[in-house]
This record gives structure tokens, C-alpha cells and sequence, in this order.
């Protein structure tokens, strides 16, 4: 009976998210300086007959300004979402997210560099190249960083992590001194933004989100087994430092290719998991999936928000922290408190 208690529940979950995650979508569609009916902008986009009254100025609004630009904010949602929750349960760490090991900066000096060089050696791949090069190596310096501790272990990694992060900081800053004429153009973009998205944006940022994490959830039972210790984990069959290896590459490549896509954009891989964790529970399997799709329509609407309805449209990432800050001091507020309860 818990059992199919526990499967209604996931179901229910997770197809609440995915209806939001559709309907956010459907009304971001018609919501912009160009006011389109919802229903409209909806056969547009799937391509179904709407009648003679729709102009092609508004099937161009919808599918080659708007469409793709919601695709790609609802991709990178959706991997840093499910990037946070990963690099959550490979750490043990709830203030864990693709920042902390200094992936996401890794990346994003990666392709500042590619910014400030001109760099166009492999066409529109260039830049989510370069930041995967970025995050790679920076993961390797990690690695090598915490190479005495043979296991691994999650306090090592995040060591390692802030060590690595601060020296990024610093890489970064000295671009921006060098970058000249370009400085507007790289803080601009290292703020975040989904403005001029197109197509092949959104299907790089789709591809490399569902790629990771199918790949992650491959490992999801053993990341639950593996957040009752290393040795219980070896007992049970697990390889705690070669799961732990892979996710983290999983994880960052997913990381990679969003802030590649669009720039530095903090706190959804930090709040998005813990907000999840409260109706899910802590089984990966769910966990996952569920902080994919809450991170998704977190995005999505936060991206629609600075577009359509405020009157300048504010960088996504400083939106995003003007949200995610309070809301991750009042979540961590409250644990505290029902600790000091108990």
C-alpha cells in the first residue's frame, strides 16, 4: 500500500510540474511588447490551422523570436536544476550547486576567453566548446587538488572546489581588464541573458540537459545508497569514487552547456533542489527529475518576467539571485530553527 501510495504521490508530482511547466510555456508565448492571444500563439507554434487572420509578422514574432528564446530558457532551467540536485547528493551537501567545485566558473572563463579572442574555429559551437574545455579542466584541477584523498570525499571536493573558484575569480577579473572595447559585451553576458536566442541554442542546451540526466539517473540508486556512507555503499556493491567521478562529469558537462547558453546564472541549482526535496523526499529517482522540471519553470518564468513585463528587461542572472537569495535565508532559516526545536 506505501508503495503505491509512494507511486501516486511521484506521478502526481511530477505531472503538476510538467502541466506548469506547459502552461508557463503556452503563456510566455503570447506575452511580450507584441500582445498575442495564448490560444494563437499556440497553434502557431505547433504549426495547426488558426484561421486566415494570422498575419506572418506574428508567425515570425512566435517562431523565430519567441519560441526558441522560451526553449532556451526552460533547457537551462531544466540541466542546472537537475545539476544542483546532483551535486547535492554526490557532496552530501545542501549548499551544494555547480558553483561550488567551481565548475560554472570554470566555464565561464572558458568562454569569456573565447569572447574576448574572437574566437570562431568551429562556427556556433565554438563558445559551448570552450566553456566544456573550461569546466573540464577546472574539474581536473579539482580532482588533482584533492588527488591525497584517495576517496575522494565530498569536504575534499568542495575544498578543492572554493581553492579553484577563487583563482577563476581572478582569471575572470583579469579578462575584463583586458577585454577593452568588449567589456560591456562580456559583463553583459556574464550576468546572463536569453536575448537572441535562436534555434540552435535551444537544441544544444535541450540535447545536453537530457543527455545528463538520463545519465545521472542511471546512477540515481546508487547515489542513494551512497548517501549512507562510503563504506556502507562499498558493502552494498558501490564504488563510491568512480560513481562519484562520473556524476561530477555528468553534472558539468550539463553546466557547461548553460552557461554557455547563458552566461552565469546562480541560485537555481541551489534553491530549485531544496524546494523539491520538501515534496519529494530525498530518493534521487524522483529527486531528480522533479528539480529538472521545477528548475525549468523557475527559469522559464523568471526569463518571462524580465521580458514582458518589467519595464527594462534586467539580466536573468541578477534576477534570478534577487529571488533566489531571500528565498534560500528563509528555506535555510527554517532548518535551522526546526533543529534548534528538536
Amino acid at each position: 500500500m506505501n508503495t503505491r501510495k509512494a507511486t501516486v504521490r511521484t506521478t502526481m508530482l511530477l505531472g503538476t510540474l510538467c502541466a506548469a511547466l506547459a502552461a508557463t510555456a503556452v503563456i510566455a508565448l503570447g506575452m511580450g511588447f507584441v500582445r498575442i492571444p495564448p490560444a494563437e500563439a499556440l497553434c502557431v507554434a505547433l504549426g495547426l490551422p488558426c484561421g486566415d487572420d494570422v498575419s506572418l509578422r506574428t508567425a515570425a514574432i512566435v517562431n523565430q523570436i519567441r519560441l526558441p528564446r522560451i526553449l532556451s530558457a526552460a533547457g537551462t532551467g531544466f540541466g542546472l536544476g537537475a545539476a544542483g540536485a546532483v551535486f547535492q547528493g554526490v557532496l552530501l551537501n545542501p549548499l551544494a550547486d555547480p558553483f561550488t567545485l567551481g565548475v560554472s566558473s570554470g566555464a565561464a572563463f572558458g568562454a569569456a576567453l573565447c569572447l574576448v579572442l574572437g574566437l570562431t574555429l568551429f562556427g556556433a559551437a565554438t563558445l559551448p566548446l570552450f566553456a566544456f574545455i573550461g569546466a573540464a579542466l577546472t574539474l581536473a584541477a579539482v580532482l588533482w587538488i584533492a588527488r591525497g584523498d584517495t576517496s575522494r570525499s565530498p569536504s575534499t571536493l568542495v575544498l578543492a572546489g572554493v581553492i579553484t573558484a577563487s583563482i577563476l575569480s581572478a582569471g575572470l577579473s583579469f579578462l575584463k581588464y583586458m577585454a577593452d572595447e568588449r567589456v560591456s559585451t562580456l559583463i553583459f553576458w556574464l550576468m546572463g541573458s536569453f536575448a537572441g536566442s535562436g534555434w540552435t541554442q535551444a537544441i544544444t542546451v535541450w540535447a545536453a540537459s537530457l543527455t545528463g540526466l538520463f545519465c545521472c539517473l542511471w546512477f540515481a540508486r546508487d547515489l542513494n545508497v551512497m548517501s549512507l556512507g562510503g563504506r556502507t555503499a562499498a558493502s552494498l556493491g558501490v564504488n563510491p569514487a568512480r560513481v562519484r567521478l562520473f556524476l561530477l562529469m555528468a553534472a558539468s558537462f550539463v553546466s557547461a552547456v548553460c552557461v554557455a547558453s547563458a552566461g552565469i546564472i546562480g541560485f537555481v541549482g541551489l534553491v530549485v533542489p531544496h524546494l523539491v526535496r520538501l515534496l519529494s523526499g530525498p530518493d534521487n529517482r524522483i529527486l531528480l527529475p522533479a528539480s529538472a522540471l521545477a528548475g525549468a519553470v523557475l527559469l522559464l518564468a523568471a526569463d518571462t518576467l524580465t521580458r514582458a513585463v518589467l519595464p527594462h528587461e534586467v539580466p536573468i542572472g541578477v534576477l534570478t539571485a534577487l529571488i533566489g537569495g531571500p528565498v534560500f535565508c528563509w528555506l535555510f532559516r527554517k532548518r535551522h530553527a526546526g533543529r534548534d526545536h528538536a
